[in-house]
């Protein structure tokens, strides 16, 4: 029998609901594995300087599975007075989820990478045609990663919304 490749149709039934989500986050850190092994000739002056989001008015976009994986494994942190991505540390250097970190944090988007002469393209494209394909599996109505500060924005508003009605309730008892 031969091996699969990670794009071969799968004839398994579509996995539904947290199941689906599941394995979208195995597939995720796997994908996340990947991109760490094509980038590891290369290294980052770790500045926290690409991380100043409105300075550099770039920001990584994340596909679904890469927004839960941040979303569902901690508090949601407030934004930043200073505009930088809401999970840097206090200082504004470290990232507070580096482990989870988005496929565009680990690859590399500031200018400053060290390296090799020539970033690993191909392996990108390929991990994000895969990191596509594992969102669409779960989320097929999203036509696209969004900003980061979007996804955060967006899940602030449902926590505001949520939390809101129970605060209220609280000072009428």
């Amino acid at each position: 029998m031969a091996p699969r490749s990670w794009d071969d149709e799968d004839e398994t039934p579509t996995a539904t609901g947290a199941v689906a989500e599941a394995r979208a986050l195995q597939e995720l850190r796997a994908i996340y594995r990947q991109a760490d092994a094509a980038y590891a000739p290369f290294s980052c002056p770790a500045s926290g300087e690409c991380c100043q989001l409105s300075k550099t008015q770039r920001q990584p976009w994340l596909w679904y599975p890469e927004w839960k994986l941040l979303e569902s494994r901690r508090p949601l942190p407030p934004p930043r007075e200073d505009g930088g991505c809401p999970y840097l540390d206090a200082s504004g250097k470290r990232c507070s989820v580096y482990a989870d970190r988005p496929f565009g944090c680990r690859t590399f988007f500031c200018e400053r990478i060290r390296g090799p002469s020539r970033q690993p393209a191909d392996t990108v494209d390929a991990l994000l045609r895969r990191l596509e394909a594992v969102s669409q599996r779960v989320l097929p109505s999203l036509s696209g990663p969004r900003p980061l500060l979007d996804w955060h924005a967006e899940a602030l508003s449902r926590t505001t919304v949520t939390v809101a009605p129970l605060q209220e309730a609280k000072t009428q008892s």
